[in-house]
């Protein structure tokens, strides 16, 4: 990632190569109108575009990091869309940060639960279990194992950088940890979208 020259945006050459695709699985399997709380949104880069294509829904993202969320606000303000909010700064792995919202229709995550400890994944399923509506969605898209394998080398790789830098990250099994996560919290595994460079959009909803 780097900073757009003049202005806080943070741009992501990752974000511009997949974001038509998660926007497209986003449509497709997410809910039509309604509020999303998006958490650990990073650069905001991917609810700007999902919110242009989605003009019934209303977005909240957010990011723990101050700088992300600068990036948010920059991005925000240049798209000029009106059913996106100020960026919060809610933080999954504290138990009360799903307090500051009311009941919503979708919970987005895009690449933060493998950049994070996997208390962050246990937070947002938690938070997400008593913020969704009965019929809403939580959506997660990243890289993950699958029953206690990598899908492709690359991933494998990823998987290793990630623990290098901290070692309570790393890419999740989506079989063995996320699943019986979500089991665990009322939902179950509504869709699994294959993605480009060998990650999943997953579409989870309650029981």
């Amino acid at each position: 990632m780097f900073a757009m020259s003049g202005d806080a945006r943070i741009y992501s050459p990752s974000s511009a190569r997949n974001r038509d695709f998660i926007r497209d699985a986003f449509l497709k399997h997410m809910p039509t109108k309604g509020v999303i709380v998006e958490v650990g949104s990073g650069s905001g880069e991917h609810c700007i575009h999902i919110a242009a294509a989605a003009p019934h829904l209303y977005f909240l993202p957010g990011d723990p990091d101050e700088a992300s969320r600068a990036s948010i606000a920059a991005w925000i303000a240049e798209s000029a869309l009106d059913n996106i909010s100020q960026p919060h700064d809610s933080d999954v792995t504290q138990e009360n940060w799903r307090e500051r919202f009311s009941a919503c229709d979708g919970v987005l995550s895009i690449n933060m639960i493998h950049i994070a400890p996997f208390a962050a994944a246990k937070g947002l399923f938690a938070g997400a279990a008593s913020l969704l509506k009965d019929e809403g969605r939580l959506f997660l898209y990243g890289p993950f194992k699958r029953d206690g394998a990598h899908t492709a080398p690359t991933n494998e790789a990823f998987d290793q950088w990630l623990k290098g830098r901290d070692s309570s990250w790393g890419v999740r099994d989506l079989d063995r940890e996320i699943a019986p996560l979500a089991n665990r919290t009322g939902f179950k595994i509504r869709d699994i979208v294959e993605m480009p460079a060998n990650n999943l959009s997953v579409v989870f909803s309650k029981y």
